[in-house]
Parts: structure tokens; C-alpha cells; sequence
């Protein structure tokens, strides 16, 4: 009697080695991991554990970071440069630090100092209170005039070059007699001396100033915005006219103010700044603000020229939450929109609104440039903006609900640092040339400013260094990766009867082996290995037989895997 020839199916494999990087959904790709600590895409396509990060100050108070020819910090009170701390009288809240030039304006302390000379450092305000102030029509230059008459009607003969203030219109003019002319002649700019011992030592020349203590007083036309025109250590000169030389005895303010902002940019030798809020006189507004052209202290200079001071009240509602310059313009972004700046000088600014995915509240930080794309964390992810229209990045991160973003980039690598609902923070990395995710640890970033291929960032009281130079860490990186659910899409009752792991270890690092079967909570140990020389180890598994698997790899030191194969076998219908 024959039988029938019964033929086994041949088992198949499956290889991965090329690894994606993090995905935290619930369908992924062989190649991605669900979850992961300090993982990095320096090896791609092979997967390997980050560098060892370093430590490059330990100050008391670490407040802020910015580069300059070498990295500058604030500590505390100090502002910190190439080990020179120059006290600068700063205030114990977190700062943000603008660059315009060899200067530093540090904020909202309202200061500056200069990094190529920093014994040149100060505050970006100036006031001076008189209790008693002498007025007096003058020249540009300061120069007294003579006496002259005040009143309606014109003085009979009067002498060549004779002046007289007319007060029959409003508001009165200076006129000059002209004999050729046979005629009195409106000056048109008239100016007036404000004299005070060291009135004026704290301003200069074409300084925009606000004064005030006047409004009562026969020179109550000069209470307001003025504009010194010249000024010596004890006078200064603005335009403005009196009746009379006057003495006000009492007292006179005299102030060059800087705007509140929220936040305040450079581009194109100017300051740019943002405020929602209460300004200075407390009112409550929704502007922009440019300073003076080259000149950080002066934001109210409006003198019909180019280099004028900028403002300008904005329509969209809701609080700016960051700011950057991109591409040469000055970006303000609020939650659901972005006005961008045009222009060079006030004549031309142009302020132009774009509906789109804007910047979280609480993520102003999280603005970076990643060569010329601009990332940051919008309610809905992580964008990538191109000057058009941000696009999404963060599918990859799931759809937990970040916050309280801070961002930082070095070559083309975006780091973030963030809270997840729970208000644990979680450091992720994007790295744009390969469009992938890793997730580093649970770093807490107070701030990160690269400088000269370094990214550095505030944590924990230190100023570390994310690629390792400086003062390196002395334990090695701990790490893990964890496949997603391995067999849940496989049909026709196959099941994994084999997991071969390639990897290296150099000497003394660990990598350990965990399993977690269906739906079971329980991690089932497999194997632990230690590196004894540079050797690549292949790791064979052999799970039990089950409906779908989790793999969990957990080391400590440096380590590379370079493959990972699934044996496949055809099971029976009833297992």
C-alpha cells in the first residue's frame, strides 16, 4: 500500500538591519523601536546608544546661554565670559539673551554688555530726575537767543534779525525780522535748552527721551516724547518752544525707556521685539516694536528718518508665544498664527499675518534651525517650517500631549526637551537628514545654545555638554530599545520559533535579553552578555511558542547591533 509523500514547510527568515529610529504607535515597522532610552542615529543603519555627555561649569545659579566666540553665561548676578565674571547687578530670573554685534542685551534686566571690551557694560535705560530745571529758547547748538518780545501784535521797528514770539496763533511761532524781506519770518525748528547740573551725562545725542513733570507748568507743551538734539554733561536740547525763559523748581523727569517685551530678536542691526500685555505706562497692548537702527537703547527716536524706531498694534488676538529671526526675517509667532516683518527701514516695514500652527504656550524656547528649516512645538507636534507653511514631524512621538518645550540644534540634529501630561520630561532628537526620532533620557532643559559644534543646555544646575566635550561622564550609558508587538499581523498560524541577535560589545559593556509573551506584563530574561574584546556576538533566542512577542534590550556601555532575524515556521491549525 503507498502513501502519500507528506513534504515539511521550510521555515523562513526575516532580517532587519537597517534600524528606524523611535516610533511610538501602535503599528510600527520592523527596524523601529516603541520604546527607548539614550539611543542615537550616529550609526545608522546600525543601532548604537549615544555618546557620553560632559560637563563644562558647575555655576550656582545658571540663568541663561549664549554664544558668542566662546559660550557666555549668566550665574546668578554675573555675567560669565572666558572664566571673567563681571558682576552686572542681574536679577535671580531665567534670561534671554540677545546678540547685536560685539554686544549682549540681557533680559528683562533691561542690560548690555560689550564682549570685546567688558568693562563696557550698563543699563539700557537712563533716568534723571531734576527738582529744579531752567528752559530757554536756543540754537541747535545750545546757544541762548537774545531777549525777545511775546505778544500778538509785531514790535514796531524792529531791528535786522530781531525775534519776536507770535501768540496770536496756536500754537505760537518764533518769527525773525528780515529787513531785505520787509517781513517777519517763521522759523521753522525751534529748539529749547533743558540746563541741570548733570542733566545730561546719562543721554546722547539723538536719543529718543520721555518727560514728564511738566503738564502743570508754563512749559507744559515740552511734557511728552522729545528728541535730544544735542546735549553737553549739563544741558540737553530738544525741539520745543517757550514764551518765555522759565524756572521750574519742581521736579522733572527725564527718561529713555525700553519697551516690556516678551520676546525680542535681532535682524538687520535692529532689536525686534513683541508685547501682549501692559507696556511701560501700563496700558494694555498688542505690538511690535524695532529700535533704532545700530542703537539697542533707543526704541522711542522718531525723527523722520531711516533709522528711526518701529512700532506698530497688531489685529490677531492671544498672548506672542516666540520669536526668531529665519531667513533674514523676524518671525512673532502666537499659538494659531505668525506675522513675519518686511522690510529694512520703518517706511517700508510691512507686517504680514499667516494663519498656520504656531507656537505652544510655554514652548517659546523650543525654536531652533536646523540648517535652514526652522522647528519648533506647535499644539498639535513638532513642525518643520520652510517659510511657507510648517509641516508635521512628530508622528513618530505618538499621541501623548507634550508641553513646556525647550529646543536646541546642533549640525543637522534637532533636540527637545519636554513634558508629557504626567509632568515627566523626556529629551527627544530629530535628526533632519534622516527625517528619524530617538529618544535620549528624561533630561530637563532649562536652555541650549550651540557653539563651535558643541550644543550645551542648563540642566540641573549644571551647563552640560550634549556631544561630550568638556569634563566627560564617568559612567557609561545606560540603554534599551523595545520592538513593538513581533507576530501580531501574521496570518495562517506561524509562529517565531527563532530571534538571532547581531551585535558588538566592547570590553566590559553589558547587553541583557528580555522577552514578554502576548499580553502578559511579565519580562522573561533570556540572556546576559558581557563584552570581553572587540567581537561581534550572534545572540540565538528561542521563544515559546505564542501568538505575538516583545523584545527588550537592555546594556550599559557601548554597544552596536547590527541585525535582527526572525525564524519563521508554519504551525497547525490547532497551535
Amino acid at each position: 500500500m503507498r502513501y502519500p509523500t507528506l513534504y515539511s514547510k521550510q521555515p523562513s527568515r526575516q532580517l532587519v538591519d537597517v534600524f528606524k529610529g523611535y516610533n511610538h504607535n501602535l503599528r510600527i515597522q520592523d527596524g523601529e523601536f516603541y520604546e527607548m532610552k539614550n539611543m542615537t542615529s550616529d550609526s545608522y543603519p546600525v543601532l548604537s546608544p549615544r555618546k557620553k555627555r560632559g560637563v563644562y561649569a558647575s555655576p550656582d545659579m545658571p540663568l541663561g546661554l549664549i554664544a558668542k566666540d566662546s559660550l557666555c553665561y549668566v550665574d546668578g548676578s554675573y555675567f560669565v565670559m572666558n572664566e571673567y565674571r563681571i558682576d552686572m547687578g542681574l536679577n535671580d530670573e531665567p534670561k534671554q539673551l540677545v546678540s547685536m554685534g560685539a554686544y549682549v542685551i540681557i533680559l528683562p534686566d533691561k542690560k548690555y554688555i560689550n564682549t570685546a571690551d567688558i568693562t563696557d557694560f550698563g543699563d539700557i535705560e537712563a533716568t534723571f530726575t531734576a527738582n529744579s530745571i531752567s528752559m530757554a529758547m536756543c540754537k541747535l547748538d545750545g546757544e541762548l537767543y537774545d531777549e525777545y518780545p511775546a505778544s500778538p501784535n509785531e514790535p514796531l521797528e524792529p531791528d535786522n534779525m530781531a525775534l519776536w514770539v507770535d501768540t496770536s496763533t496756536e500754537p505760537h511761532a518764533l518769527k525773525q525780522y528780515s529787513e531785505s524781506a520787509g517781513m517777519w519770518v517763521s522759523i521753522p525748528t525751534v529748539y529749547v535748552k533743558l540746563s541741570c547740573p548733570g542733566i545730561g551725562k546719562l543721554f546722547e545725542q539723538y536719543d529718543g527721551v520721555n518727560i514728564s513733570g511738566l503738564a502743570d507748568t508754563e512749559a507744559s507743551s515740552l511734557d511728552g516724547a522729545a528728541v535730544v538734539w544735542s546735549k553737553g554733561d549739563d544741558y540737553i536740547v530738544i525741539v520745543g518752544l517757550l514764551d518765555r525763559a522759565v524756572e521750574i523748581d519742581t521736579p522733572v523727569t527725564i527718561s529713555r525707556q525700553m519697551p516690556n517685551m516678551d520676546f525680542v530678536l535681532e535682524s538687520g542691526n535692529r532689536l525686534f521685539g513683541c508685547r501682549y500685555g501692559t507696556s511701560v505706562d501700563g496700558k494694555i497692548v498688542n505690538e511690535i516694536y524695532a529700535s533704532k537702527l545700530g542703537d539697542f537703547k533707543n526704541w522711542n527716536c522718531f525723527m523722520g528718518l531711516s533709522t528711526d524706531s518701529y512700532v506698530a498694534s497688531c489685529g490677531t488676538d492671544g498672548q506672542f508665544t516666540g520669536a526668531i529671526t529665519h531667513l533674514g526675517y523676524p518671525l512673532f509667532f502666537k499659538e494659531n498664527c505668525v506675522h513675519k516683518v518686511y522690510g529694512n527701514y520703518p517706511a517700508n516695514f510691512q507686517i504680514q499675518d499667516t494663519a498656520l500652527n504656531g507656537v505652544q504656550k510655554d514652548c517659546g524656547k523650543s525654536l531652533a534651525i536646523v540648517n535652514t528649516t526652522l522647528l519648533y512645538k506647535a499644539i498639535s507636534g513638532v513642525m518643520a517650517y520652510d517659510g511657507s507653511l510648517p509641516t508635521p514631524v512628530s508622528y513618530a512621538l505618538g499621541t501623548e500631549a507634550y508641553g513646556n518645550a525647550v529646543g536646541g540644534a546642533v549640525g543637522s540634529k534637532y533636540y527637545i526637551s519636554m513634558a508629557d501630561g504626567n509632568g515627566e520630561y523626556h529629551l527627544f532628537v530629530y535628526d533632519l537628514s534622516k527625517g528619524m526620532w530617538h529618544r535620549e533620557d528624561n533630561l530637563k532643559a532649562d536652555a541650549f545654545c550651540p557653539c563651535r559644534g558643541e550644543l550645551y543646555a542648563i540642566s540641573d544646575s549644571n551647563i552640560i555638554t550634549m556631544l561630550g566635550s568638556g569634563a566627560p561622564d564617568m559612567e557609561d550609558v545606560e540603554w534599551m530599545v523595545q520592538t513593538g508587538q513581533i507576530g501580531i499581523a501574521s496570518p495562517d498560524m506561524k509562529y517565531i520559533s527563532r530571534l538571532t541577535v547581531r551585535l558588538m560589545l566592547v570590553p566590559n559593556a553589558q547587553a541583557a535579553f528580555y522577552v514578554q509573551y502576548d499580553w502578559s506584563d511579565e519580562w522573561e530574561h533570556q540572556v546576559t552578555l558581557t563584552g570581553t574584546s572587540l567581537r561581534s556576538f550572534s545572540i540565538p533566542i528561542r521563544p515559546k511558542r505564542c501568538d505575538h512577542m516583545i523584545l527588550r534590550i537592555e546594556g550599559v556601555g557601548l554597544a552596536k547591533i547590527f541585525s535582527i532575524t526572525k525564524t519563521i515556521e508554519q504551525g497547525s491549525e490547532l497551535s
